[in-house]
């Protein structure tokens, strides 16, 4: 199976508790950051530039205002991202409390220091590490702007892989990467028997200047030729959104589905964009305008078609549609 089979219950069981209380916005994945400190700075992404520019000094999150955080949203995962998260002290007894309160986690990690963590906590089904892979050595290693990145990543994927972790993949698509580059990377990770590989286009951010980032159109031609090869992989980028990134479905995004908390407070509108922060989960929702992102309204949804935003969209598709849920439960078993 693609994913735990607890994984769908809980979010089965969190659709029908809020259709009971007719909640039409609830998140699906808190994206929790609870440090914006990181030991790489990545071509594609903006988040040192944009905390440095905030001209706050920012500690980060206590293990409370974590917690507190997860039990306000009432989110069934919780992505611990950042900022590299496994620099936070806290995360051994963050995880073990998420675990308690019966979350799905899933540790996204840049793996030059995954192994500080694997060394310390003890496999469980509920725990997933996710570590970010853009290419083979060269084209990583550039990305990240260090030496040694993909092969450190490499070997932490192997060592938790042998402690009994269940690990995953995350790579980002660029106007210039390589399918053949996409191919030999995923075959390699087919190789380390991880539990599965996470592709998106990435997003296109404003404070990054270089032409790097894919235009719609371009997705869907990209995808469109990655297709019958990406069919050899164990991805867990769900065929609805994978027709998505083809061109052959539409969705609107569900920026609700996947709010983010970090040193700052709760992000307003989306993990991916920022236009203010809220000092709790309420009122983010109720003061953010989620009608303009939701339908692309802003110009800065022109050309996502990021997985943050659209996977949410999915499970709201498959919940609402019998087809696509037994589409949906086909493709995990598989």
């Amino acid at each position: 199976m693609r994913f735990p089979i607890s994984l769908y219950t809980s979010l089965t069981g969190h659709f029908i508790k809020n259709a009971i209380k007719k909640n039409k916005k609830f998140p699906l994945v808190l994206m929790l950051e609870p440090t914006h400190r990181c030991n790489l700075a990545c071509a594609g992404c903006d988040r040192i530039r944009l905390y440095n520019n905030n001209n706050q000094e920012t500690a980060d999150l206590s293990l409370d205002d974590c917690i507190n955080a997860a039990i306000d949203c009432e989110a069934p995962v919780v992505t611990i991202t950042g900022g590299e998260p496994v620099l936070y002290q806290h995360l051994v007894p963050l995880v073990t409390k998420l675990i308690e309160l019966k979350k799905h986690i899933y540790l996204c990690t840049n793996g030059i220091l995954t192994d500080s963590f694997i060394q310390r906590f003890t496999p469980n089904e509920r725990l997933t590490l996710n570590f970010h892979l853009d290419g083979l050595e060269p084209t990583h290693d550039k990305i990240a702007g260090k030496i040694g990145t993909f092969n450190k990543a490499v070997e932490n994927i192997k060592g938790a892989k042998q402690k009994g972790f269940r690990v995953t993949t995350n790579t980002s698509v660029y106007k210039n990467t390589s399918n053949r580059e996409i191919e030999e990377l995923f075959l390699l990770l087919k190789g380390l028997n991880v539990d599965g590989i996470l592709v998106s286009p990435a997003f296109s951010y404003e404070t990054v200047a270089d032409d790097i980032f894919l235009t719609r159109k371009e997705v869907h031609a990209k995808f469109l030729e990655l297709d019958s090869m990406l069919r050899n992989f164990p991805l867990i980028s769900s065929p609805i959104y994978m027709d998505f990134l083809k061109g052959n479905i539409q969705m609107h995004c569900t920026p609700w589905g996947n709010p983010t908390r970090n040193p700052f407070g709760w992000k307003s509108p989306c993990y991916l964009i920022t236009n203010s922060y809220y000092n709790s989960f309420a009122e983010l929702i109720e003061n953010t305008d989620w009608n303009r992102y939701e339908n692309g309204l802003d110009e800065r949804c022109t050309n996502c078609m990021v997985h943050s935003g659209y996977e949410a969209s999915v499970m709201r598709t498959v919940y609402s549609n019998p087809k696509a849920l037994f589409k949906l439960i086909g493709w995990n078993l598989t």
